[in-house]
């Protein structure tokens, strides 16, 4: 069906919109301020502001949310009980060994299911997948029914080694089934059928912990949609980049963590490849904070595991993406020391920067910007006012930064941005130079709201190459919603030497995993360019503990899988390992511990040569005082959106555009490329 598709992105303080018509390919761009505490009234609110009273001519819309990444950091998921073998019951609390604080003695850490709400029945299964002990079902629905009359609304499963044998786990699951009156109920081997018992007990309490608050989210958005005419397809970006159908997104919530985040890097990822630029780190700044990932040869970089908040561990495929509480919204305070410092508290979208006059008495990083010339007062992004107020800001600054610091209130706010912009240089060098990527060879995709305020300071800072800034920078997040694939990840121990590989157990694996991902594509209804599978294994030498991700090479020849042999996976492992530690282990022995598997829909990608100004456009700057280190300059002010592409436009100058504000500072010249990006570089190049 075509249509347009739609793209939705809840963040912190905006939610963005991206509308694409299949037909002509002409983008539509909103932003409207997030709403708080229902998330879904911003998401519904921005839809129809672009689409209005017309929902039935949308094919698509694909959301990237933060429900799921809330629910966790506030601790506002659901009241969860946990049935787990005997003597296992702890395991969520004991963790790994680690503390909230390095130095001391004594944690905080409270597990999302209450130990009264934590119980054991009889059952064990052995490491080898053996079963010692039956599992106890009259137990097991006794528990059940107690952790229900006990006020619980989700349930996990966790038994111990179900991974290697889900026999009794299964069957614990379905005899809980029975007697739960609701879909959320979560199993381990379902989740997570993977070694190491704290990893997957705490994945699959976390989804448990989800599921009420981000399945009914879901269901509100989607019973909305469906009154106002959709009839198409809602899909939900997962954290891996990809995207899933709503049901998945339900059954599965902890896929969710990161969503909004992981499109906003596809997005860049794409614009960056299609542009000629294929290694690049990407920064969105967005009201709350600053999200840091690094692209290398068009791939982005992928975690197998990560945590949100201290002991919320969830271990499944995302994006690697650094956050850094220096967002617009970040508030300047100097500390007991007198230092500057920037975040990571924050005004987000209520009350807000100052400027924005609802109750912030305090300075913010947007506050300085205001108060610098950089941010035109009258024409604030995303609708939510119309004028800002500048002598409340520069009141805030000199207030609480200024006098403490004897510094005059354009001093105060150049230092504040100092700061700001050095906490962002360093979570760039901490995705690149602490990993042995030079910067100097990658370009800096900077987006969201405010990131294109600060490109320019980012480059001189760190020695970036250049600065790719795309044609609708404060919903790139939305448009990798557009972008993005659907995908399918699976897991499976292996747990095996790898001269002692069975090579039919390991196609069988991966021949499991390709049939429940092209399934799974099947039943979505979408459309496909193309389908692909990639498959990885997690390996390490004989006695280490920490495992580096192989991928394999392998054959597909009508539907059926056909496996690498051990010499192509050991050839594999020690390209792999080289790569990454500059040596082998002489004569050292290779375990196999993880399959890894991701079933890929290629979804067709839009020409982004369409968002590009067709033909030559009048364009007329105007003028504005900016003030940049101790000076203020005359600088020119472009209607960035109708320049023409091959424009060159040298700095100082500031582009203007609904959706974000383009800093083009003194000593750089920026360009229009064939795409409508604008491409900045330092004047010497």
């Amino acid at each position: 069906m075509s249509g347009r598709m739609v793209g939705v992105d809840v963040g912190g303080t905006f939610t963005d919109i991206f509308v694409l018509d299949e037909t002509t390919g002409a983008a539509q761009v909103g932003k409207v301020p997030t709403t708080r505490p229902d998330q879904s009234g911003g998401f519904l609110n921005g839809i129809t502001g672009q689409v209005p009273a017309d929902l039935s001519r949308i094919s698509v819309v694909v959301h990237g949310t933060t429900a799921g990444t809330n629910a966790l950091l506030e601790r506002k998921g659901a009241r969860i009980g946990v049935i787990t073998t005997q003597g296992m019951r702890d395991v969520l609390e004991m963790r790994r060994r680690d503390r909230s604080r390095t130095w001391g003695l004594r944690g905080d850490f409270e597990p999302v299911a209450d130990r009264r709400d934590r119980l054991e029945v009889p059952e064990r299964v052995l490491a080898d997948g053996s079963i010692r002990v039956p599992v106890d079902l009259d137990a097991v629905r006794s528990a059940a029914r107690h952790l229900l009359d006990s006020g619980c609304a989700a349930v996990a499963v966790l038994f111990a080694n179900a991974y290697a044998n889900p026999a009794n786990e299964a069957a614990a699951v379905a005899a809980v089934r029975a007697v739960w009156p609701n879909p959320h109920v979560s199993a381990s081997h379902e989740i997570l059928p993977e070694i190491r018992e704290y990893e997957r007990f705490s994945t699959t309490a976390l989804n448990a912990y989800l599921q009420p608050e981000v399945s009914g989210y879901i269901n509100r958005l989607e019973t909305a949609l469906k009154s106002g005419g959709f009839d198409g397809e809602f899909m939900i970006v997962q954290s891996s980049g990809g995207v899933m159908a709503v049901e998945t997104a339900c059954e599965r919530p902890v896929r969710t963590a990161l969503s909004g985040p992981a499109a906003g890097v596809i997005a860049a990822g794409y614009i960056a490849e299609t542009a000629g630029f294929p290694d690049v780190i990407t920064g969105d700044m967005g009201g709350t904070s600053f999200d840091v990932s690094l692209i290398a040869q068009g791939r982005t970089q992928l975690a197998a595991q990560t945590s949100v908040d201290f002991g919320l561990t969830i271990r499944s495929p995302m994006i690697e993406i650094t956050t850094i509480g220096a967002g617009g919204g970040s508030i300047a305070r100097v500390d007991k020391g007198g230092l500057l410092q920037i975040g990571p508290e924050s005004a987000g979208s209520d009350p807000g920067p100052v400027a924005y006059g609802l109750g912030n008495d305090r300075p913010t990083v947007t506050d300085a910007n205001i108060v610098l010339g950089r941010i035109d007062p009258d024409n604030p992004i995303g609708g939510k006012l119309d004028r800002l107020d500048v002598e409340a800001a520069r009141r805030a600054i000199d207030i609480h930064v200024g006098q403490p610091l004897a510094l005059d209130t354009c001093a105060a706010a150049e230092a504040i941005l100092r700061v700001a912009n050095s906490r962002m240089a360093g979570a760039i060098r901490l995705v690149s130079i602490e990993r042995g990527f030079d910067p100097k060879r990658f370009a800096f995709i900077p987006f969201g709201g405010g990131g294109a305020l600060h490109a320019c300071a980012l480059m001189a800072d760190v020695g970036l190459a250049r600065a790719i800034v795309p044609r609708y920078p404060g919903v790139t997040s939305a448009m990798g919603c557009v972008i993005a694939d659907m995908r399918q990840d699976f897991v499976q121990t292996v747990n095996a030497m790898l001269d002692l590989l069975d090579r039919d157990a390991l196609g069988g694996f991966m021949q499991d995993h390709l049939n429940r991902g092209m399934a799974l594509l099947d039943a979505s209804g979408s459309t496909f360019g193309s389908r692909d599978a990639v498959f990885e294994l997690d390996m390490a030498y004989l006695g280490q503990t920490h495992t580096v991700p192989v991928p394999i090479p392998v054959t597909i020849e009508q539907g059926a899988v056909i496996p690498p042999t051990a010499r192509q996976i050991e050839a594999a492992f020690d390209a792999t390992y080289e790569a990454i530690y500059g040596r082998l282990l002489p004569n050292g022995a290779r375990r196999i511990l993880n399959l890894r598997s991701a079933v890929i829909g290629r979804r067709p990608k839009f020409d982004l040569a369409t968002l590009a100004p067709d033909g030559d456009v009048l364009y007329k700057p105007g003028l504005r005082n900016v003030h940049f280190g101790q000076n203020w300059f005359e600088t020119r002010i472009y209607d960035r959106l109708s320049l023409p592409v091959g424009t060159l436009v040298p700095g100082p100058a500031i582009l203007s555009q609904p959706d974000t504000t383009v800093l083009i500072e003194p000593g750089f010249t920026a360009r229009v490329d064939a795409y409508g990006n604008t491409i900045i570089e330092r004047e010497e190049n």
